[in-house]
């Protein structure tokens, strides 16, 4: 009988380090300072905190994200825009260097915007921006620099398309791009910027969305959550949170817009929406342990 009992206890405890994650307790993630990224991040760093493990974010530019995870350096990153990021899906993806595990986000738009004044002069589609160069200095404001979506603008203007050749992107910060319209907005003046949604900027800002970019830009898209090759192997308790994280543009709107007008924290405006919601858990736990192999959904909801 003691015997068994030390069997079964042995089973149990075998059972329990499935879910265990040994050598996973800290999960390495990115963030390319973008507001998107950011709320999902927050999101994602309050379940581990919740089911034991530690989330570890560090800002990074799009290029260096890729390349971290190619080299291990980074195990997660939840900002996978296609097809924005084609290039860098065709560099590291494809060829099985990093793992496009889970779509997490449906229905984005992601491409050059115009104030609503801008719109209503007549300025619809690319191929409108050079009808107007003078009154747009012949600039385009773009993210940081080396982002996939600047890239395809400095391919527009480098091919002259659209007769764009004459242009000038301008890289910056997100925040630093959005501060820049805003002043031009209160001038009245033309100006020409990457949109994308979600993003609390559709809300902030009278903007319409360009047509004619699809080549580069796509017409609608959707994110992915990339991992590190071997990762969900490596850490399958992790994984599976990852494969089971989808979040809805509502959800990352109202996140943001808590941010942005509310000055309070990315992680406390994401418990605050998870705990006024708290059904999202089941399906985003459905299968997860604690870092130790209890049951996740019993310890996250505790700390809400």
């Amino acid at each position: 009988m003691q015997k068994l009992t030390v069997v079964l206890g042995m089973l149990a405890l075998s059972c329990a380090n499935v879910y265990a994650d040994t050598g996973c307790e800290t999960v390495k993630m990115a963030d390319p300072g973008w507001s998107d990224i950011a709320a999902t991040n927050a999101i994602t760093g309050f379940l581990l905190s919740g089911m034991g493990y530690k989330a570890k974010v560090d800002t990074l530019a799009v290029p260096i994200t890729f390349g971290g995870l190619k080299d291990g350096q980074v195990d997660v990153f939840l900002g996978n825009w296609m097809p924005a990021q084609q290039g860098f899906y065709d560099k590291f993806v494809a060829n099985g260097d990093v793992v496009q595990l889970a779509k997490n986000l449906d229905g984005t738009e992601f491409t050059l915007a115009v104030p609503d004044y801008v719109w209503d002069a007549g300025v619809h589609d690319f191929a409108d921006l050079n009808k107007f160069a003078d009154k747009f200095d012949k600039k385009i404001y773009g993210i940081g620099s080396g982002a996939p979506a600047n890239i395809s603008l400095q391919e527009i203007i480098k091919k002259n398309d659209f007769d764009l050749g004459q242009w000038k992107l301008v890289e910056s910060s997100e925040q630093a791009m959005l501060a820049e319209v805003s002043r031009a907005v209160k001038k009245q003046k033309f100006v020409t910027f990457l949109g994308w949604t979600p993003h609390p900027m559709n809300v902030q800002l009278k903007m319409h969305y360009l047509k004619g970019g699809e080549k580069y830009f796509g017409d609608t898209g959707s994110v992915y959550t990339l991992t590190r090759k071997g990762y969900a192997q490596a850490c399958p308790n992790v994984g599976k949170l990852l494969t089971n994280l989808s979040f809805t543009q509502d959800m990352e709107n109202a996140i943001m817009a808590q941010v942005a007008n509310n000055k309070v924290s990315n992680a406390d405006a994401a418990k605050a929406w998870i705990k006024a919601n708290p059904a999202v858990l089941d399906k985003w736990l459905d299968g997860v342990k604690t870092v130790d192999g209890q049951d996740a959904l019993a310890a996250v909801k505790a700390k809400l």
